[in-house]
């Protein structure tokens, strides 16, 4: 199955490292950073694991919940989970998919036969309060995420959500941001009265600060 950007996320019930979920349920309000990887015991998984957890205050910051997942049993995860709280330092208080049917995998498009037929990708789904995929990201199976841009982005799609504005490359919290197409000049005077800097018509940056 392809999913797209603005698709609903498909739910499903699935047994995790912490009991039985299903999805839309535990989500609630919350928006999701819902990522696979390819197995239990593994170096950049481990790595992977560990930053996830000891970003947690971040994510709670976000209102965002991490959901991972693997292709591996509830019981390899508790054992697993113990490695990565011994070598990276940390607590893992977030769920972990038990998906060896690749029930959930197969749903979310997360196995790539020319990579494996049983391991999923690294892929990343960020989801919002209502269900909707915002984002997707997909790393091959020896390479480690991003997380400064997971957090980057999930910045930068509650802030457009918020102000309807647009961010430019390589956008940070507190730099300039872009007044959308679709708001003509006198609908932004309405609504950023402040003003802002056109170098060209259709490019129009305001300060939010």
């Amino acid at each position: 199955m392809s999913l797209h950007i603005g698709d609903l996320a498909p739910d499903f019930s699935i047994d995790t490292s912490m009991g039985p979920i299903r999805f839309h349920q535990w989500a609630a309000d919350s928006w999701v950073f819902f990522f696979s990887h390819p197995a239990d015991f593994t170096p950049v998984c481990t790595t992977e694991m560990g930053r996830t957890a000891q970003l947690a205050p971040e994510f709670a910051k976000r209102h965002t919940k991490p959901l991972g997942l693997s292709t591996d049993t509830a019981a390899a995860h508790l054992k697993w989970i113990g490695d990565v709280n011994a070598t990276q330092a940390t607590h893992v208080e977030f769920p972990i998919i038990a998906d060896p049917g690749l029930e959930v995998a197969r749903l979310y498009d997360m196995i790539h036969s020319s990579q494996s037929a049983t391991e999923a990708v690294r892929s990343v789904f960020i989801i919002d309060p209502d269900k909707k995929i915002r984002l997707t990201l997909t790393y091959p199976m020896n390479v480690g995420r991003n997380f400064d841009e997971i957090l980057r982005v999930i910045d930068a799609l509650q802030l457009a959500d918020a102000k309807k504005v647009a961010t430019p490359a390589d956008w940070r919290p507190g730099n300039k941001v872009i007044i959308p197409l679709s708001v003509t000049d006198d609908m932004a005077k309405e609504r950023y009265p402040q003003g802002w800097e056109a170098p060209r018509p259709y490019l129009r940056l305001i300060d939010l600060q």
